[in-house]
């Protein structure tokens, strides 16, 4: 035979390999449905058996194809939640599933090659190349910085930690704010509730510890706020040095309920992708009640029953979902530390989100309009506050001092009204009489401007001086009570 044959043989060989290759890998047949019915914010669509949570693309021929998840069913009918307008679409357009390959429109290709089991997740980048980015709910940049590069495409299901394989919270954490370190001390790891109502100062708050904050990287997720504020907060709040090292994913209010949920979701799951390459991040979220609120939306829209105060009882099986994402990795490889704003509606703490976040974090600091109505910011009501990890991260001469510190401001705060009105008379509680002393100097501790860092060492020698004022104070006044008494009016 001749060369040329032998080629021709070999060249079939090497495809019939092939054939055989792509065979025996298990492709399933793309499946299409139709889409029946819109109702507000519910597609409906026949014919597509997909899990729940795939990710579809539903396409009329008339616009660009708009983005939907199933998040429901019901016999032979899918129940779609549209991530983007809607406007446009009609009966009878194509509803296609994403498959493992594809990717939301505009991110970008994958790094590595999916598994089948990846089929419809939806899939976003992840990695060091989104620091210094403000992004959206898709990881589509809004920075007009160009596109995103160094980041790896990967599905937003990750497998949840192991509760005993994770390190427990042992490290204190400085957030350079001087009420935080000193009395409600917070641990790396931890996952604490920022509870406040409207306009006392939770965004400069949130901003003071996003600079301050002794952490590798920061990972803000800006959900349900107005669009205003997301400008402001990154230019006034984060400022230029912040925003180095910062992750700012934003989903607005007016953006559809599904989108606000996803942008959680995808903060969450950048900051635990810099967790898992061993970095500590401080993730704040900024709110925890839109993120329920855009979940109400989808639960009463597919037909879920409201339970407590509108809220179905999914909005509460999301919570910790969400929130159990967050802490300390496996085997010390890294940490979140989170901070969630909690929105008290009418200033109610006992409003069921704020009731239930309450529950499943590790503490929380409260925030007075009170205070903040004074000039006295930040707002923090140390005595409705509480950091549950204090004891494990804090030393004994630490707790000794805020224990003090607090008793002392309550002492007073107890005793107001009657010091006010000139009611208290001086003797009457040697406890309330120092507290009486010693309240401007605590009350000066407890304030501290926006552009003032407080480390942790600063803020407990600060916290000792102002406890120490009390001897000072108390010497000067026996030595009056001590001189002389001579009265004006004799000869």
């Amino acid at each position: 035979m001749s060369d040329s044959t032998f080629g021709t043989e070999s060249r079939w060989g090497h495809f019939m390999e092939d054939v055989r290759a792509n065979a025996a890998v298990k492709t399933p047949l793309e499946v299409r449905g139709t889409l029946t019915r819109l109702a507000g914010l519910v597609l409906e669509a026949v014919g597509l058996k997909v899990p729940v949570g795939s990710q579809c693309l539903i396409d009329n021929g008339h616009k660009d194809p708009v983005l939907a998840e199933v998040v429901g069913f019901s016999n032979d009918k899918a129940y779609l939640m549209p991530a983007g307008d809607t406007h446009g679409l009609s009966s009878g357009a194509s509803v296609t599933p994403l498959a493992p390959y594809r990717t939301v429109p505009r991110v970008g290709h994958a790094n590595k090659p999916p598994s089948p089991d990846d089929r419809g997740t939806l899939r976003l980048p992840l990695g060091a190349g989104l620091l210094g980015r403000v992004v959206d709910s898709h990881g589509n940049p809004l920075d007009k910085m160009g596109p995103i590069e160094n980041v790896d495409i990967e599905p937003m299901d990750r497998a949840p930690l192991n509760a005993m394989e994770r390190d427990p919270v042992r490290q204190p954490l400085d957030t350079g704010v001087r009420a935080i370190n000193a009395l409600l001390t917070v641990g790396r790891g931890q996952r604490i509730g920022l509870f406040a109502g409207s306009g006392v100062g939770k965004s400069v708050l949130l901003g003071m510890m996003a600079r301050y904050t002794k952490a590798d990287v920061i990972v803000v997720g800006l959900i349900g706020e107005r669009g205003r504020e997301v400008k402001e907060f990154i230019e006034d709040i984060l400022g230029v040095e912040g925003r180095k090292r910062s992750v700012v994913v934003a989903a607005p209010a007016d953006a559809p309920p599904l989108v606000r949920m996803q942008g959680a979701a995808y903060a969450t799951a950048i900051a635990e992708r810099f967790r898992d390459d061993g970095l500590d991040v401080l993730l704040l979220m900024d709110s925890l009640t839109r993120y329920a609120m855009a979940q109400r939306e989808i639960a009463l829209a597919i037909g879920e029953p409201p339970a407590t105060k509108g809220y179905p009882p999914s909005c509460f099986a999301k919570l910790p979902q969400l929130v159990e994402r967050s802490g300390n990795g496996l085997n010390g490889k890294g940490s979140i530390t989170a901070f969630y704003t909690v929105l008290s509606e009418g200033d109610d703490q006992q409003d069921p989100i704020a009731d239930a976040a309450r529950a499943i974090l590790d503490g929380h600091i409260v925030l007075s309009r009170a205070l903040a109505e004074s000039g006295h910011f930040p707002a923090i009501d140390v005595e409705a506050s509480a950091s549950r990890v204090m004891h494990n991260v804090a030393g004994a001469v630490h707790l000794e001092l805020a224990r003090r510190f607090r008793g002392l401001y309550s002492r007073y705060q107890k005793s107001r009204d009657l010091i006010q009105l000139g009611a208290y008379v001086a003797g009457s509680d040697p406890e309330t009489d120092r507290a009486i002393v010693l309240y401007p100097a605590l009350q000066r501790f407890l304030m501290q401007d926006m552009h003032e860092a407080a480390t942790l060492p600063d803020s407990l020698q600060q916290m000792q001086a102002a406890l120490q004022e009390e001897k000072d104070k108390s010497g000067a006044a026996q030595q009056r009570t001590t001189r002389p008494h001579h009265n004006p009016y004799e000869g």
